[in-house]
């Protein structure tokens, strides 16, 4: 008899676990996509939760406010997934670090980019508009920039082991390129602005870094 009450009890707790997660999921995409259609500014806590089918408050227990809400977007627009990943953790990052060459190493991340862009491009967007009134997304924007910064530097190091870097670039000088090319700005100049399709785009960053850094 213990052991069907502990049963029932995993049970009923596993399904909570998966309607929270499911809420959470709903409230997510409710709020990319007013965001992208809408603005940041224009969507409203309450719009969020119309779109999604949950109450005000759900959208609140789920997520957060706005602010928390558009941090959430970021890191699942980037990892891919409905969580934050670590940079270490995610597979392009470990398949990069495991590839032979840089041309290797360079294309598999290239790659990425160009896939992470096509999620990521409402959201940054959306925390652009959102950090030129909103402190916190000010922050938030500072924040993802810095992280950036800071894991092309480890990148760039990476590069450099292989042996195969112009001996006259230091690696902060990698990183600096690598991080202005694979910014939101920079996509949004060639497939937002020229229409180039994502897949062009990986293309063009990782023949472009192999003509900028190889030796």
């Amino acid at each position: 008899m213990t052991g069907d009450v502990k049963s029932t009890r995993r049970y009923t707790s596993t399904v909570r676990a998966e309607q929270a997660a499911g809420t959470r999921r709903a409230v997510l995409q409710a709020a990319r996509d007013l965001f992208a259609e809408r603005g940041y500014a224009a969507t409203s806590i309450s719009a969020i939760a119309l779109r999604a089918g949950v109450a005000v408050d759900t959208v609140y227990a789920a997520a957060g406010r706005k602010p928390a809400l558009l941090r959430e977007l970021v890191e699942t627009s980037v990892s891919g997934t409905d969580h934050a990943v670590p940079a270490e953790q995610r597979d392009y990052v470990r398949r990069a670090r495991e590839a032979a060459t840089v041309r290797e190493k360079l294309r598999i991340y290239a790659t990425a980019v160009a896939e992470i862009g096509v999620r990521m491009a409402p959201v940054h967007r959306a925390l652009a508009e959102a950090a030129v009134s909103d402190a916190d997304c000010a922050a938030l924007r500072s924040e993802i920039s810095a992280r950036r910064a800071a894991n092309m530097r480890l990148f760039a190091a990476d590069l450099r082991d292989t042996g195969e870097l112009r001996a006259d670039l230091t690696d902060d000088e990698v990183a600096d390129i690598v991080w202005s090319m694979n910014s939101a700005e920079y996509r949004a100049l060639l497939v937002g602005e020229r229409g180039w399709t994502a897949e062009r785009f990986g293309s063009w960053l990782a023949d472009a870094w192999v003509r900028l850094l190889l030796a």
